[in-house]
Order: structure tokens, then C-alpha cells, then sequence
């Protein structure tokens, strides 16, 4: 059975990512961030057990980029919320199994993915919660049509996200994984050893 992991990547140009976090660090800096935390998680997730494939935006910029590993396939996010652009990807997929995550949540690894795709054997959906009211994965199964409402009045970053989204998804079997935080402000970024901030 195929399985895909999309990961949801954005050009790391400072003002353009992690505006929150660049209030904190500076917008340089949390470009950085991003770029080197991306990087850090695709090698992370990549497992022979599923293909990996990323989502980029800007749609032009991203499928030229040179930031992201080369041997990996790319698809345009395209135009609309972050909701219009998850379904996207949960639609155009190859059939099989289908999870979306972000590109900003350090704890994801591969064991976490392989926990989604395994509740997806006895359910129609799952969810990796964060701590905020959003969540750090979606995923579908797809033994039947993807809903066409899905993602419908749901409210991005707020606490309501995940209950919004689960909402949508009537009579659908649904599975939560591991609750995992991404990183939007300098109080979100892990703790190194000697109590500063970690940046890479």
C-alpha cells in the first residue's frame, strides 16, 4: 500500500516565515531558523515505508528552490487558506494513506509518522494534537472520498483548530497521535542544556 508524507514548506525569507518568532529573534534569524529546522526534519521523516513529498510556497519559487533536497518531489501549495491548501494535498495525492505536517514542530520523527500511518489501519483519520488547540498532523486514509467539506469555517490558529477540523469530518473514524508544540515564539524554541534558547 503507497503511503505519503507531505510536508508543508514555505521559502525561508526573512518576513515571509515565522513572523511571530522574528519579533523575538529578529526576522533574519527566525528565517534561519526555519531553514535549518526544515532541513533537519525532512531527513528526519524520510523512511522507506512511505514517500516523502513537499508542499512548497511561494508556488513558483518553491518548486525551483534550491533549499530543499533535490531528490524529493514537490508540489505547489497553490492559492488559499491553509485549509483550501492541506485539502489540496489530501486530495491530489497518489491513492493510499495521506498525511500532511508542518515543517516547524522539532519533536516530529520518524517513529511519530509511522504512529499516525498505523492508527490509519483501524481509522479514517488521525490527529498529532498540539498543545495550543491546533494540531502538527493530519492524515486520512482515504478508503472513501475525501470529505468536500473538510477544513470548512475552521479557525486557524486559534485553540478551536482541531475541534473545528474534527467537526468536518462527520462519521469518520477518527485517531490522535502524540501531542507534539511547534515552535511561533522564542518561549516555544527547545532549551539547550545550559538554559539558552536553541536556534538550530
Amino acid at each position: 500500500m503507497n503511503r505519503t508524507l507531505v510536508i508543508m514548506v514555505k521559502e525561508p525569507l526573512p518576513g515571509r516565515v515565522k513572523t511571530r518568532l522574528g519579533r523575538d529573534l529578529g526576522m533574519t534569524a527566525a528565517a534561519w531558523w526555519f531553514r535549518h529546522q526544515t532541513r533537519a526534519l525532512i531527513r528526519r521523516v524520510q523512511d522507506p515505508r512511505w514517500q516523502v513529498v513537499l508542499a512548497v510556497a511561494p508556488d513558483r519559487a518553491g518548486l525551483s528552490s534550491r533549499v530543499w533536497p533535490a531528490h524529493l518531489p514537490r508540489w505547489p501549495q497553490g492559492r488559499g487558506d491553509l485549509g483550501d491548501r492541506m485539502g489540496r494535498m489530501l486530495r491530489s495525492a497518489p491513492a493510499g494513506p495521506v498525511c500532511v505536517i508542518g515543517a516547524d514542530i522539532p519533536g516530529v520523527t520518524a517513529a511519530r509518522v509511522a504512529d499516525a500511518f498505523c492508527a490509519l489501519g483501524s481509522h479514517d483519520a488521525v490527529f498529532g494534537p498540539a498543545p495550543d488547540g491546533g494540531y502538527w498532523l493530519v492524515g486520512l486514509k482515504r478508503a472513501r472520498p475525501v470529505p468536500p467539506r473538510l477544513f470548512e469555517n475552521v479557525r486557524w490558529s486559534t485553540e478551536h483548530a482541531l475541534a473545528d477540523t474534527v467537526a468536518t469530518l462527520p462519521d469518520h473514524r477518527i485517531a490522535q497521535v502524540a501531542t507534539l508544540r511547534d515552535v511561533d515564539t522564542i518561549d516555544d524554541l527547545p532549551m539547550t542544556k545550559r538554559g539558552a534558547r536553541a536556534t538550530s
